[in-house]
């Protein structure tokens, strides 16, 4: 079968198309074939060779930690039932770029119907977190929200469900068209991360007192900027960092302010709690409650091209390979 490989840390020119033998399903396991992949900044990071402490991660290989597509094969232990299902899943950082992949049975998820796979794979991983997001951060309504990196893949899923819990979104996004995005979504007031003071902006819009929850997709010197915009008593969540490194913010401020401070270890999920929580947000996305943004799909054989649009912070939501 092909599959793409990082046959070195580098630049997306690193990633190359490859013929390996097609998997086998071990016990509790299943083989997948695979219809569409999530790709996300961090897979960027790591071929890069930049995220080593986050990932122990050496090429030469497969990237990719999302699939989703059909059950072809099933290993010992698994339910046949998983035969020819529509299913996602998590693999972890690797072994998603791949016409065939194969998948711990105790994380997939079935596919509800009239949900596509393209769609249904936006939702693999910032589907799970912006769930998790909100289930962690106890966001309810009525309370002010900021949100930054509102127009990517999971803000945009954030913008959506604060809004279906009744909260005040203020998002944060760069450029005409990502924050024209971001109001489409819901969002109560957008602020353009571009001009001067997008800071002193963003309090305007929030009032009062700042915002309860704060969700920092970005991380950096932004996501500790926002952190100032955070209300006494209120929520932060540094849980992005494609800025190069999450928002460091001091801990001995946020215990002193009364801050509760949550970080990327908060949705390092089980196995069981993945499935509740992507069963939930593929749930929404059927009803027609949760709209995943696409912004570009991509072949197998272009996974660098995938990777230089997402570097390049020109998409509207997510990137996906699709077969």
């Amino acid at each position: 079968m092909r599959v793409v490989q990082a046959r070195e840390f580098g630049g997306p020119e690193v990633l190359v198309t490859a013929e390996v033998p097609d998997p086998v399903a071990g016990p509790g396991e299943v083989v997948v074939a695979v219809a569409a992949v999530d790709t996300i900044f961090a897979e960027t990071q790591i071929r890069a060779g930049v995220f080593g402490k986050h990932f122990t991660v050496q090429p030469p290989y497969v990237p990719g930690g999302g699939i989703a597509g059909t059950v072809r094969a099933v290993g010992r232990g698994v339910d046949e039932a998983w035969l020819g299902r529509r299913v996602i899943t998590s693999l972890g950082p690797t072994g998603g770029y791949a016409e065939q992949a194969v998948a711990s049975a105790a994380k997939l998820v079935a596919i509800p119907d009239g949900l596509g796979l393209t769609e249904a794979a936006a939702l693999i991983h910032d589907g799970v977190t912006a769930t998790a997001l909100l289930e962690f951060t106890g966001l309810t309504a009525g309370e002010r929200v900021l949100i930054l990196g509102a127009s990517g893949g999971m803000g945009t899923l954030l913008v959506q469900l604060a809004k279906a819990v009744g909260a005040q979104v203020v998002g944060v996004a760069r450029g005409e068209a990502k924050v024209s995005l971001v109001r489409e979504l819901g969002a109560d007031a957008v602020v353009d991360a571009t001009g001067d003071d997008w800071v002193g902006r963003a309090r305007t819009a929030l009032g009062a007192g700042g915002a309860q929850v704060v969700l920092d997709g970005v991380g950096g010197a932004m996501g500790l900027a926002a952190f100032a915009l955070t209300a006494d008593g209120g929520r932060f969540s540094a849980h992005g960092a494609p800025t190069g490194d999450f928002a460091q913010v001091d801990a001995a401020v946020a215990e002193r302010r009364g801050i509760k401070l949550l970080g990327i270890a908060d949705v390092q999920l089980s196995d069981g709690e993945y499935v509740r929580l992507a069963a939930k947000a593929l749930g929404e996305a059927a009803g027609g409650r949760l709209r995943p943004v696409i912004g570009g799909t991509f072949p197998l054989s272009g996974a660098a091209d995938a990777h230089r649009a997402i570097e390049g912070r020109g998409l509207l939501g997510k990137a996906l390979l699709v077969g």
